[in-house]
């Protein structure tokens, strides 16, 4: 069950993803113009998007992707094209019909099943992989570890995510709110420290059977990110 603490932030970004930054986030997610500051967001969320498909097999035909927080699906239709059978979950209505407007013909075995809900739900299945791009960096790190957990219950090789690193300089960009404008800035980004996230994970016994793989931090100007691989151990 997930607690109370991560219902009612996976609220707030409902309410910010789907009224409050509907255009700013359709713009920064196509080709677009946008701000210098959003232009290095972009850049960083691509170089992210990147990384976490290169952790991903070349060729997915016959296996199952979940892209948690999926938004307007670059990453699933880049596995898809891979021949994944992925299904793309968020909370957000408005994001996920983008993503429906966007996809691109798809050759091969590769399909999409667009959803609105929770990424933790288990009415979704099991996986062979789970891809989670800057769906968490708003939730405390024990929130984390137990959404982790939920996931890997249902996951049989590995789960790819990102988390924001507590840096002296992350941290006072996110306290002092100069991300994105007041008008459409998204909840706190709460940033963590590799030690404390392992240190959680680590007491979570879903994870027994994972082990932190690799990990890879993304730096473009207002973007920064950390991506982790939990790979499941070949003895289960």
């Amino acid at each position: 069950m997930a607690s109370a603490s991560y219902d009612a932030r996976r609220g707030e970004l409902t309410t910010y993803f789907d009224r409050t930054a509907v255009e700013a986030w359709s713009r920064l997610t196509s080709d677009a113009p946008v701000s210098k500051v959003r232009a290095t967001v972009r850049a960083g969320r691509d170089a992210m998007r990147g990384t976490l498909l290169s952790w991903l097999p070349a060729d997915m035909t016959g296996l199952r992707l979940l892209d948690a927080g999926c938004g307007t699906g670059a990453l699933s239709v880049e596995a898809a094209k891979r021949g994944a059978e992925v299904v793309a979950i968020d909370v957000s209505p408005t994001l996920i019909g983008l993503a429906r407007e966007r996809l691109p013909a798809i050759a091969g075995a590769g399909r999409i099943d667009f959803r609105v809900g929770d990424m933790l739900d288990p009415v979704l299945g099991r996986f062979d992989h789970v891809v989670a791009m800057d769906s968490l960096i708003h939730y405390r790190a024990a929130d984390i570890a137990r959404a982790l957990a939920r996931l890997a219950e249902r996951t049989d090789n590995s789960v790819l995510f990102t988390v924001a690193p507590r840096t002296a300089l992350l941290t006072v960009m996110h306290a002092a709110g100069k991300l994105f404008p007041r008008g459409d800035r998204s909840p706190a980004i709460v940033p963590v420290t590799e030690r404390g996230l392992k240190r959680r994970i680590a007491a979570e016994r879903a994870l027994d059977g994972f082990a932190w793989a690799q990990s890879h931090r993304v730096n473009s100007g207002f973007y920064l990110s950390n991506a982790v691989a939990l790979t499941r151990s070949a003895s289960r």
